[in-house]
């Protein structure tokens, strides 16, 4: 393994050699074994912070049913709060909406908006674009029905780590070519925007820093094998990003995709997309989801503030 850097922050540098350690090879496991294992080591749901309530659902989704958790947080909101229709990120293969219980109530919380958190089909069982076309689907359920728990339909954002980002991302651009729903944000937290494992980010942190490049050419090649041209699979095949919804883009510089997650918001300020971004130094994928980090506190609270300022815009 190459060396890491030596100037890292000590609890980095401590979760990073935890992580190197203890994550599973995903390039030698099938998809179903490698969520078994990863489901085996996750840690009891801690249901924190408490919500005034939490509703597991399922609507009729393009492969049938589509499960959707939606939180709603305590406080008197003046008026229907904002709604953050949210894809969970796993490599398009892992996780699903009780892995990102905790990062959802905490969103939910920090940012005081309803929460629909999307339990999509996953690959390699279901290839790309299956995945988009669900978030897309749950993007149309809001609109019609999050009225109901106190949302504003008038104001939806998709949000997504990782490979959520990417979803994210997608879905934006499948909602502007087919004429709708309107969506107020697009937030893309450390995005899988791109296949090209040639980018600075890539050559400098594909080793040693927990999310490599031998894994992100495995998740690929389970959501898109043999890769695409599908600006619905990779948001960066767009021939325009023009139209679309305001961005808020988070990246981690130890992250292999962060060269790709900037040159995306880069050409989406470039062909008028009003976009946020910051790049956070010295920390890696998915940092979001370690709140024991003690980095994280931080983190969190400068990505709950883009968000609440993102969906405050009339």
């Amino acid at each position: 393994m190459a060396a890491r850097r030596t100037d890292l922050h000590p609890d980095v540098e401590a979760m990073l050699a935890t992580l190197e350690a203890g994550f599973p090879d995903v390039t030698q496991y099938d998809a179903p074994e490698l969520r078994e294992l990863i489901l085996s080591r996750r840690g009891a749901l801690t249901h924190e912070p408490d919500m005034r309530s939490v509703v597991d659902l399922t609507i009729a989704g393009p492969g049938g049913e589509l499960p959707l958790r939606i939180y709603v947080p305590h406080g008197d909101a003046d008026g229907p709060r904002p709604v953050i229709v949210f894809a969970h990120g796993g490599g398009f293969v892992f996780c699903n909406v009780d892995t990102h219980d905790e990062l959802c109530r905490s969103m939910a919380h920090a940012v005081d908006a309803v929460v629909v958190s999307v339990d999509y089909r996953l690959a390699p069982e279901h290839r790309a674009p299956a995945a988009m076309e669900d978030m897309y689907a749950a993007v149309q359920w809001a609109v019609d029905e999050i009225g109901s728990y106190g949302g504003d339909p008038a104001r939806i954002a998709v949000a997504g780590d990782s490979a959520g980002g990417n979803l994210a991302a997608t879905v934006s651009l499948a909602a502007r070519e087919r004429g709708g729903p309107h969506l107020a944000a697009q937030i893309l937290i450390y995005a899988v925007i791109d296949d090209d494992f040639e980018t600075e980010s890539y050559r400098r942190y594909g080793v040693g820093y927990y999310n490599n490049t031998s894994a992100m050419r495995w998740y690929w090649e389970q959501y898109a094998p043999g890769g695409s041209n599908d600006m619905y699979v990779i948001p960066a095949r767009a021939e325009t990003l023009a139209g679309l919804p305001p961005a808020v883009v988070i990246t981690a510089e130890l992250d292999p995709p962060c060269s790709a997650g900037e040159a995306y918001a880069d050409r989406l300020a470039a062909e008028g997309v009003p976009v946020t971004e910051h790049r956070f130094d010295g920390l890696f994928h998915g940092f979001l989801t370690f709140p024991s980090l003690s980095l994280a506190g931080e983190a969190r609270k400068k990505v709950w503030d883009m968000m609440r300022e993102v969906l405050a815009r009339p």
